[in-house]
């Protein structure tokens, strides 16, 4: 019987198959990708894009009966490999959709435009695991062909990946934040570095150590480039080191705790004391007379030591920024420090190796100037602007309420106020130079300081700053918000006319949240701030469940919030759809003995909201970054993947509209939906 059924199977394909000629068709498309859950543990995601008007069978298709003709199902088959053991079966993540096929004349499970699959392993040594997926797919008139295609997961690659850009995943910080944007930084800083009073003028110096003879040019230049690498790896050494001592078991009290961030902010205070002149940073005379006598010995060491010697000489100019870069890394991951300061090396390098190749390029160098110490007062400036952010983290997660929003915006307001008026030089240090005219270039830098000004100044009255959302403190902090105000107008009018459009456009709440006096949403969102109290009123009001682990010093969170949960399809979403709870992940506000507990994780006792919340976080996701979001139904579990920092929009809401759909299907059965599994 299975030959005869096969066989009335294959005659329907090839009769469903004439009617499209020699087309080829192709309404199924497949990809694939690893994650990594936790340790060793991963999932193989498949994920296939069906055309309009097509369907994917499930792999369980609807029907036990040995003599139905039915479709091929979904299958997976996987190369037997010692190494990974497989958890589980494999999970279809998609709705199921369970209708009538008027192919086979019977009620089969497929999927419509997209079907995840997914399937948990545990890999015990880096390998390959390869295999082949089979799979049908019909529209209202026509089948195609069962078709194979063989995939394959490479965890020596993926590892490799996860060595260079996660070797710790920071705990306020998503993955997608490891961080090209910080090594592009610290390249600049190491550009800038090079035009302050103590680089500066060493160019030239340093470069005719190189060039003592015509016949000695070709060593010159050897000795050049030898010279430019130690410099780089002399920084690099010096990351490799602050990797070491404050890697990851110290990153998450280094961006949470007050102390070390208090020190930052005082660190980076004195940092701009010293370019605006009021003392200098120096290393011991002792260190740099012995570098120089060394690098007077020519040759390899020679230009090695030349190289310490410029770093040393250097450091009052170079410290505070090398500094503000490694207190910046220390945040992040055990990799950070080390490409800051390859970054930051390698701008610093540059210039000299190259002006020691072709040392007639020194005639087109300006000058030295008073125009250097400008650049060392800029440079003050903004040290002390970015300071301040070390001081609100702390602020907000001890709750001092002493850097609220438009303080931290009024500060930065006179900061680049002043910096302004220094450019026009209206604004004088005692180490100054007279300033006869205005040249162009501090023109241009006047008005660029004076325009970010004026963006700063409508955030006074609540306007959202969606440029810099990461990096000032939260809405839920200005004292004097208009967008605050207008909305609670609004849901006031609402409220009012709730009676005349048979309507309640007011998010609704089951009871006071739990910790609302010093947490709080964005735009106006109600939610809870306890996963117990939220997951019950989720059952109270037939809603799902979205968490938000967030943190009070989590940059992307911010960002999130300011260019995704702002636009009007999110906040109808989440404010009518959903029972929103946000998870802080760093608050240090402690709990009630009572409820303290040694975690299962790594055995230690949690005792304040943040560290229960992270300890959750990781011990049901597998996961310790943030912003990450999660949607789950009342029996809490999972209903599609979850989904991290990424200011798409569009994917954003698909992701809700995906959870959302997802909890319908499993709250009305008979209408024809199911789990899939």
């Amino acid at each position: 019987m299975a030959k005869n059924k096969f066989f009335i199977l294959f005659t329907l394909i090839l009769l469903s198959s004439s009617s499209i000629f020699s087309q080829v068709l192709k309404p199924v498309k497949w990809e694939w990708e690893i994650k990594e859950v936790v340790n060793d543990q991963y999932e193989l995601i498949f994920k296939a894009t069906i055309d309009d008007k097509w369907h994917l069978y499930s792999q369980y298709i609807g029907t036990d009966d040995p003599e139905a003709i039915t479709p091929i199902p979904t299958s997976f088959v996987f190369e037997e490999n010692p190494d990974v053991e497989f958890i589980g079966k494999m999970e279809e993540i998609s709705e199921v959709l369970s209708d009538y096929d008027p192919n086979f004349e019977m009620v089969l499970k497929s999927f419509v435009q997209e079907a995840i699959f997914v399937q948990k392993i545990k890999v015990k040594n880096v390998t390959k695991l390869t295999g082949y997926l089979e799979f049908m797919t019909c529209d209202d008139k026509q089948c195609l062909a069962p078709t194979e295609i063989d995939f394959e997961f490479d965890f020596a690659f993926i590892t490799a990946q996860q060595e260079l850009a996660n070797t710790v995943i920071p705990t306020t910080e998503a993955p997608s934040k490891t961080d090209w944007a910080f090594i592009f930084l610290a390249f600049l800083g190491g550009l800038a570095a090079l035009i302050t009073p103590c680089v500066f003028p060493m160019i030239p110096m340093t470069v005719s150590f190189f060039m003592h003879g015509h016949d000695e040019k070709r060593k010159g230049v050897r000795n050049a480039f030898i010279f430019g690498l130690s410099i780089i790896a002399i920084y690099t050494v010096i990351g490799s080191v602050v990797a070491i001592l404050f890697g990851a078991d110290f990153a998450n009290w280094l961006s949470t705790h007050w102390i070390p961030n208090v020190l930052f902010f005082l660190i980076f205070v004195i940092f701009a004391a010293s370019f605006f002149g009021m003392f200098e940073i120096t290393l011991p005379s002792w260190m740099i007379s012995k570098s120089d006598q060394r690098a007077d010995q020519g040759g390899w060491s020679g230009a090695f030591f030349m190289a310490l010697t410029t770093v040393l000489v250097s450091f009052s100019c170079t410290g505070p920024i090398v500094g503000a870069l490694l207190v910046e890394s220390v945040e992040g991951e055990i990799l950070k420090p080390v490409l800051g300061m390859l970054a930051f090396g390698i701008a610093f390098a540059i210039p000299f190796t190259l002006f020691a190749i072709f040392p007639h390029w020194l005639a087109n160098m300006p000058k030295s100037g008073g125009w250097l110490n400008t650049v060392k007062v800029v440079l003050g400036f903004l040290e002390l602007a970015l300071g301040l952010k070390f001081l609100s983290i702390a602020d907000q997660t001890y709750h001092w309420g002493i850097l609220d929003r438009e303080v931290y915006l009024a500060l930065w307001i006179i900061i680049f106020t002043l910096l302004g008026f220094y450019l026009l030089g209206k604004l004088k240090f005692s180490h100054d130079s007279d300033l006869p005219f205005l040249n162009v270039p501090r023109l241009m830098l006047a008005i660029v300081t004076f325009s970010f000004v004026i963006y700063l100044i409508p955030g006074m009255f609540g306007a959202p700053l969606k440029a810099l959302s990461g990096y000032l403190p939260p809405q839920h902090t200005h004292d004097f918000d208009l967008n605050d105000i207008i909305r609670d107008n609004a849901e006031m009018i609402l409220s009012e006319n709730k009676e005349t459009d048979g309507a309640d456009h007011k998010q609704e709440m089951c009871e006071k949240p739990k910790y609302g006096d010093f947490l709080h949403l964005p735009h106006g969102l109600q939610g809870y701030f306890d996963y117990e109290q939220g997951l019950a009123c989720a059952k109270e009001q037939g809603k799902p469940v979205f968490i938000d682990f967030t943190g009070h010093g989590c940059v992307n969170c911010r960002e999130m919030e300011a260019s995704v949960w702002s636009d009007p399809r999110v906040l109808k979403m989440l404010r009518e759809d959903f029972v929103v709870i946000a998870l802080y992940v760093d608050d240090k506000k402690k709990l009630p003995e009572n409820e303290w507990f040694v975690s299962d994780y790594d055995g230690k006792t949690k005792k304040t909201i943040g560290r229960k919340y992270a300890d959750f976080q990781i011990n049901r996701f597998g996961i310790n970054a943030q912003p990450y979001y999660v949607i789950l139904n009342h029996e809490e579990k999972q209903l599609v993947p979850a989904h991290a920092y990424n200011k798409d929009i569009l994917k954003f809401l698909d992701f809700l509209q995906n959870g959302l759909k997802k909890f319908k299907a499993q709250q009305i059965p008979e209408a024809g939906f199911s789990l899939g599994n």
